[in-house]
């Protein structure tokens, strides 16, 4: 060994090296094996280049595996839980003097709505709210929650 050689390597200095067998290449993951490692990655207490390295990874690989997936997540709509609630009971109306009045008094009768309790907060679309004012709603309520 050459002086020159002796101080890139200190003796007793252990190096890693990595020896690739196999074909060469891009290695495909199936949805369910990338699933099953980040869910590894999810356990309290995981270390994610130690699986990293289990799998054949780099972190850098399974960081972005993490981050895709929670733009997937965020971008599915997540469901909660509904309570249907029996209409109110109306107390009883007197007599109508006129058919007239009796048409208007079944266009105020309350009919199906959709009530949501965010964080003790009651929100109440009527039935027969446009399909946009729902959406701009519950654009609200996702943007400030």
């Amino acid at each position: 060994m050459s002086r020159l050689d002796h101080r890139l390597e200190p003796e007793g200095e252990v190096r890693r090296f990595e020896v690739i067998t196999g074909a060469l290449g891009r290695r495909r993951w199936s949805t369910d094996e990338r699933a099953r490692i980040l869910e590894e990655t999810l356990v309290p207490g995981a270390v994610v280049s130690e699986v990293a390295r289990r799998h054949g990874l780099t972190p850098q690989q399974l960081f972005t595996w993490r981050r895709e997936a929670r733009k997937a997540a965020e971008a599915v709509p997540a469901f909660v839980p509904a309570v249907v609630t029996p209409e109110p009971v109306l107390a009883a109306e007197p007599p109508a003097a006129s058919p007239r009045r009796k048409r208007r008094s079944r266009q105020h009768r309350r009919s199906a709505a959709i009530e949501i309790d965010v964080s003790g907060v009651k929100v109440t679309i009527e039935n027969g709210a446009s399909p946009a004012t729902i959406a701009a709603v519950l654009g609200a309520l996702k943007a400030g929650s």
